[in-house]
């Protein structure tokens, strides 16, 4: 390290995606400092993945409960106590939040506001500044509202916001049908809410096949009550002293719904909003532009994480700050790799997919089999009675998996296997020819593998 630099690497975002880099250059004995704005930890494990998945596992405990006459269970004067529940999370939190002095014990410099690029080597933090020889940006994503008006003068809830309430809402309006609008709608539905979900495109979870949206869409209108509106567009939000009010394009007239609980879940975007052309950083509506070492256009500076755009998930946070790491310190190159990465919708049942989609091979005009199972086709859709759902297998014409989707209960586990198939290029006959437990939902899998080998 130079003279000149105050540190050798400053990871500028102190989520997942920074602290995994900043502790893997502690243990290396590097100068490293770790810029955070607000939670150490970040979304995914502030607001995310860790309260999200604690109170959607209650959620949907609480809702089969409710229905479990069938099981022999008294669930018709069934109550649950919310403070307890929300104490409940918090103490799960408390063990699995980063901690400042955690991170400080092991020679990480911690430095808490908004960073901002001076130069391609300097980086203010609040009134101060510090210099590097490389740096890190791992900031991650932002909420995008897509241009809807008025989200400076009414109050409104985001996904992870939604889960910090006192109470759940009487009723709700959720705006978006992606992943996490639905997990929300869903939350609140198990919990006695009435619910509903305003979407632009013209099904559920826009980004996967058909068949997903469908069967969604019917469980939670016949199952949870909520009303579903797609091709909808809410354009703005407003208040008057009678209340909050939704307005949204539908039909192709303006209408209006007044509802006291908004969420917006209307997706995010890669928050780039730290003076990256100072630093001669390239960048886009998409994220930051990297090349497949995660380096910048300026070779002093990898990114990592949500700012680089695509998919979101806390395993590739975590595996691209390892790489960018990697190649920051080493002198050979690794490229990043994302196949076998999955995407989850944390609903009841869940939603797994992994690879492509029936939608991406069209796009690319490539041809492709398929086979689509039914829950009902396994034993254990019999035994936890439980037929709502399907697997789907996509495979090429040599037996090489291209992708699956899975709709059913521990989707992603489900779909594990599908992963390791796709990352290793494992044919579709080990699949096939691997014995499965013949009472679980991985005997999915095996069905729709020996289909297509068949």
């Amino acid at each position: 390290m130079g003279k000149r630099f105050d540190f050798e690497y400053i990871i500028v975002g102190g989520g997942v995606a920074g602290i995994t880099a900043a502790k893997k250059l502690a243990r290396a004995k590097r100068k490293v400092a770790l810029i955070e704005q607000n939670q150490w930890g970040g979304a995914g494990e502030y607001s995310r993945d860790v309260p999200a998945k604690t109170l959607f596992s209650f959620s949907h405990l609480y809702a089969r409960a409710v229905a479990g006459t069938k099981y022999g269970i008294s669930g018709a004067n069934l109550r649950y106590n919310y403070p307890t529940v929300l104490h409940w999370r918090d103490k799960i939190l408390a063990k699995t939040i980063p901690k400042k002095k955690e991170l400080e014990d092991l020679g990480i410099t911690c430095l808490k506001g908004k960073a901002h690029f001076v130069s391609q080597y300097d980086v203010a933090v609040g009134d101060g500044k510090i210099s590097a020889g490389k740096f890190l940006i791992t900031t991650g994503a932002e909420p995008d509202y897509n241009g809807i008006s008025g989200t400076d003068i009414v109050k409104f809830l985001t996904p992870e916001t939604a889960l910090n309430i006192a109470r759940p809402p009487k009723a709700a309006l959720v705006v978006g049908g992606g992943a996490s609008g639905l997990e929300i709608a869903q939350y609140y539905a198990e919990l006695g809410a009435k619910v509903v979900i305003v979407e632009l495109a013209s099904r559920l979870l826009p980004k996967e096949d058909e068949e997903v949206g469908q069967v969604v869409e019917q469980y939670f209108t016949k199952r949870l009550g909520i009303k579903v509106f797609t091709k909808t567009r809410v354009i703005a939000l407003e208040k008057d002293k009678t209340g909050s009010k939704v307005i949204f394009m539908r039909n192709g007239q303006e209408r209006a719904v007044k509802i006291d609980t908004i969420v917006l879940a209307t997706g995010s975007k890669p928050a780039t909003d730290i003076g990256l052309a100072n630093a001669g950083v390239s960048f886009d509506k998409t994220g930051i532009v990297v090349d497949k070492t995660l380096q910048t256009s300026s070779r002093n500076i990898f990114a990592a994480g949500d700012v680089i755009g695509g998919s979101s998930s806390t395993e590739k946070a975590i595996y691209t700050a390892e790489i960018a790491v990697s190649n920051m310190v080493g002198r050979t190159k690794t490229y990043v790799n994302f196949d076998g990465f999955m995407r989850t919708v944390d609903t009841d049942p869940q939603i797994a997919t992994v690879g492509l989609t029936e939608d991406d091979l069209a796009k690319r005009s490539k041809k492709y089999r398929k086979v689509l199972v039914p829950l009902s086709a396994v034993r254990a859709a019999i035994t936890q009675d439980n037929r709502i759902g399907f697997l789907k297998l996509l495979a090429d014409k040599d037996g090489k998996v291209l992708g699956a989707t899975a709709v059913c209960p521990e989707a992603e586990d489900v779909l594990q296997e599908v992963a390791l198939a796709i990352r290793h290029n494992l044919p579709l006959v080990q699949i096939a020819s691997t014995p499965h437990s013949a009472s679980s939902w991985t005997e999915l899998v095996r069905l729709a593998a020996k289909s297509l080998v068949s």
